[in-house]
Parts: structure tokens; sequence; C-alpha cells
């Protein structure tokens, strides 16, 4: 066998599970921009449609770390390849979904069960099948397709909406999965360590309720904040009885849906914290900007899916320059780096929206944001397993595939809440400057909420270079908005970047190991 058809062979593997990440992670993105269509084609309502995209999230987050126990149970590959076969049913019955009940069942429920199973399973055969800087490649690339899933998301949606129809997304879906059972016998088949009977149904109970209140609760958090408080301190009790629970079963020498002691691996409990807070800032910024971009400059779905492209090629193209840098330079001093250009291009971005704005206004800033997230992602995940044993390695991925999805699932309702607050300093701020002493404070209060629904249907065309005091207004609300979205981005970056510095470095922990 010659050295090229060595490394077709070597990397087959990689490229099926790319594929997978990358279909899961645009589940969650590209029909965000379909949902009128939606709305239409399955005789439904926009809440409902909102509501089907949440669960999705939601019980892939929940499921993430008992998916990940199963990989010990019946083998990494088996696992891999059902959730596979349930999310491809799942694309097959939403492709074909004559009503939302069914679109529900086959999305949310289906997919998201598969992208459950997939998600953690693909990180750990990534690490398994490869080995220094071919691990770091390979989980490099994981986590860019996962990154650049989420950013091409609304082309991709904006392509097939505008010009076919959203079907098409979950038939292109099903394709990929044929093809990941089709190569699936290039993925080598790794002996699991553990029994079914080894499996702990109570702890996977209090683990799934306890993430599903959480998650719900954040979903909750813009129309019903008291809810919101009374689920996160529920699931807060609950994840408190789960970590007693293992910490018991462990000590009892049975085996734990998570070994609570892997919490005390540094780079791991950092490394998990770093993916959430990234998955949180990305997430919940695109979509900002992706509202901005629909409902505000009115912008079709691929449109807007191309003022997000330059981010999209910053973030691709950093993906691949951040392990070659590797050799040189540690993994933490580029996530550092990657972490203060994402905060330099939240900081220009955050000036640059309003109703002026236009592609070439923010294509710079973009590109930055991606460039500085792509040295994060790629890097992030290889410093995060560093110090986990071949044991932990499935529990380990769960774990920050966990962070990464909830991360995700918190973005969009956080940032939701963000925008309302900055219109509403914005509007007040435009109407002390543009008619002071016109509105009284019970006026303000009693017309804002109408008035901020309604500053996403005011024609932005019309109001460009107009001098009224309604430009004014609609203006400062936008930019105030936006400004404190990108701000609480950059503050969420520095929080990320102050968690990066604490981590130990993947070639001094390996330096220290050869010296043991």
């Amino acid at each position: 066998m010659d050295e090229n058809e060595i490394v077709t062979v070597t990397w087959i593997p990689l490229i099926l599970i790319s594929l997978a990440t990358f279909i899961i992670t645009l589940d969650s993105t590209f029909m965000n921009v379909a949902i009128s269509q939606l709305v239409s084609d399955l005789n439904t309502t926009v809440s409902t449609i909102q509501l089907i995209i949440s669960f999705y999230t939601l019980i892939t987050a929940s499921l993430m770390l008992v998916g990940s126990k199963l990989q010990d149970i019946i083998g990494k590959k088996k696992v891999f390849l059902l959730g596979a076969g349930i999310y491809g049913i799942g694309a097959l019955i939403a492709s074909i979904s004559q009503n939302a009940l069914m679109l529900f069942i086959g999305w949310s429920l289906l997919e998201g069960i598969g992208g459950s199973l997939m998600t953690p399973a693909t990180i750990s055969i990534a690490s398994q099948t490869y080995k220094k800087d071919k691990r770091t490649l390979a989980l490099a690339i994981i986590s860019a397709m996962a990154g650049i899933a989420a950013a091409v998301g609304p082309l991709f949606g904006g392509v097939v909406t505008t010009f076919l129809t959203w079907r098409y997304g979950f038939i292109i879906e099903l394709i990929i999965i044929v093809i990941v059972f089709l190569f699936s016998g290039k993925i080598e088949d790794f002996k699991p360590s553990l029994t079914m009977k080894d499996f702990d149904i109570t702890g996977s109970i209090l683990l799934i309720f306890g993430l599903i209140t959480f998650v719900l609760g954040i979903l909750l958090l813009e129309e019903h904040v008291f809810i919101t408080i009374a689920l996160v301190l529920i699931s807060l009790v609950v994840l408190y009885l789960f970590a007693s629970y293992e910490y018991g079963i462990k000590k009892q020498d049975k085996t734990p849906i998570l070994d609570i002691n892997m919490l005390k691996v540094r780079n791991l409990s950092v490394g998990t914290i770093i993916r959430l807070i990234t998955s949180l800032a990305m997430g919940g910024s695109l979509f900002a900007i992706s509202l901005f971009l629909q409902s505000v400059l009115r912008l079709d779905a691929f449109s807007t899916g191309l003022n997000l492209l330059p981010a999209t090629i910053g973030l691709l193209l950093a993906s691949i320059i951040a392990p070659k840098l590797t050799v040189k330079i540690n993994h933490k001093n580029i996530m550092t780096l990657g972490f203060l250009i994402s905060m330099f291009a939240s900081t220009i971005l955050s000036t640059q929206f309003g109703v002026n704005t236009t592609f070439n206004t923010i294509a710079p800033g973009m590109f930055l944001f991606g460039f500085g997230l792509g040295f994060i992602l790629a890097l992030g995940m290889d410093i995060s397993l560093v110090g986990t044993n071949d044991e932990n390695q499935n529990s380990a991925s769960g774990l920050l595939s966990t962070g990464q999805t909830l991360g995700t699932s918190m973005g969009t309702a956080i940032i939701g809440c963000i925008l309302i607050v900055g219109a509403t300093w914005g509007l007040h701020d435009a109407v002390n400057t543009y008619a002071p002493g016109q509105v009284s404070d019970e006026q303000f209060h009693a017309e804002s909420q109408e008035y901020l629904q309604k500053v996403g249907h005011v024609n932005v065309t019309e109001l460009r270079g107009d001098t009224s005091i309604k430009e004014k207004v609609v203006n400062t609300v936008l930019t105030d908005a936006m400004k404190l979205v990108m701000s609480v981005t950059s503050i969420l970056l520095a929080l990320g970047l102050l968690f990066t510095l604490t981590l130990n470095d993947v070639k001094l922990y390996q330096i220290k190991r050869l010296k043991k």
C-alpha cells in the first residue's frame, strides 16, 4: 500500500464525522430564515415553529451525556451509527411533514435524539483514531465544521428556501447520512468497556430532568422571567442531587453516568466553560445580527446569509491556520490571540449598526470576528482533553459537547432579552435628546413596548438620508440596541479569555508527562 493510499484511508473517518457534525449544527440555524414559509406550508403559527426550533436544541443538550456513556456500553461506532440512523429517519419525516406535529417528531424529537448520540461520538472517535498532531488537526476540523455550520446556516437556509423549498434542507441531511452509512466500514470499531447492567438509570433521569428544566427556563427568559427563575432554581437543586448521587455511586465502586472526579481535571472543566461561553457569544451575536439584517434592513434569507459570509470565511481560514501554528506556538497563546481578535472585532461592530448599515460597513468586523473565533474553536477541544485518560474520553467528549450545545441554546434567549434592554435604553436616550420634555415617564413606559415591537417594521429605505426626528429616533434605538449586544459579546469573550489563561498548555503538559 503506497503512502497516498494510506492517507486516503486514514482521513475517511474524519470526513464522515465532520459531515455529521456539520449537519447537526446546521439544524439549529438554517431553519430560522424559513419560519414564515413553514408557517404557510404547515398551516401553523410563528410561536409553534419557534417552539419546535427550541426543542431541537433542548433535547440534544439534555441527552448528550447519556449518549456519551452509551459509547462505553455498546461502543463508539455503534452509538454513532445508531444516532445517524435515528437522525436519518427524523430528516425523512421532517422533509415530508404535512403539519407541525410531523415536523416536531421528525426534527425536534428524532433528529434531537440522533444528534445527542452522534455528537459526543464524533469527538471520541477522532480522539481515539488520531494521535498527536493529527489529533489536533482532526479536532480542529470538527470544531471548525460546527462553527462554519452555525455561521453558514442562514445562507444555506436562504438558498434552499428562496430557490427551492425548505424541505430540501432535510433531504440534503438525509443524503449525508446515507453517505455516512456507505463508508462507515472505514470507521474503527472500538470495543466497549461496560455492559448494560452498568448503565446508571437513576443518574440519567436526574441529569436529563435537570438539564431540560434549565434549558427550558432559559428559553422562556424573554417572556416569562419569573417562570425562568423558578425553573433555573429547580434545575440547580436537581443537578445538585445528581452530583451527590453520582459521587455516592462512585464511592460504591459502581459506574456513574458522569464521574464527578473528572471535573477536577482543570483543562476539562475549564475547557467546558470556555466552549459554553464561546458558543453563547457566537450564537447570540449571530442571531442578533441576523435579526437586524432581516427585520430592520429587510434583507431576504439569501442576502442575510451573504452578509454573514465574511465571518464564515474568517472562521474557516483561522481553523486551517491554527493547527499549523501549534508547531511553534502553544495552544493557549493561539487561543488567547483568538479571543483578543474577536473582542476587537466586537468593539468595531458595536459602532456599525444603524439605518445606513451596508455590507461594506460590517464586512471587515464580521471577518475579524469569525477569524478570532476560528482560533478558539479550532484548538479548544484539543486542549480541553489534555489530562483526561482514555477511560474517560467518552464522558469527556459528552461533557464538552453538552457545554457547547447549552451555550448555543442559551445564546438566542439571552441575547433576545439584551436586544430589548438595549432598544429601551436607545428609545429613552432618543426621546431625551430629540424630544425632551414632550413625553412623560408614564407615556414612555406605556408606549415603549408597542413601539419597540414596530421598530423592525420601519421602512429603513425611506428613512435613509432623512433628517427628521423619526429617523434620528429609530437610528438611536437600533444603534444602542446592537451596541449593547456587541458589548455584552465582548464581555463574554473577555471572560472566556480569563478562563483560557488558567489552562494547562498542551505542550507544557506533554513535556511534564515525558519527564515523569
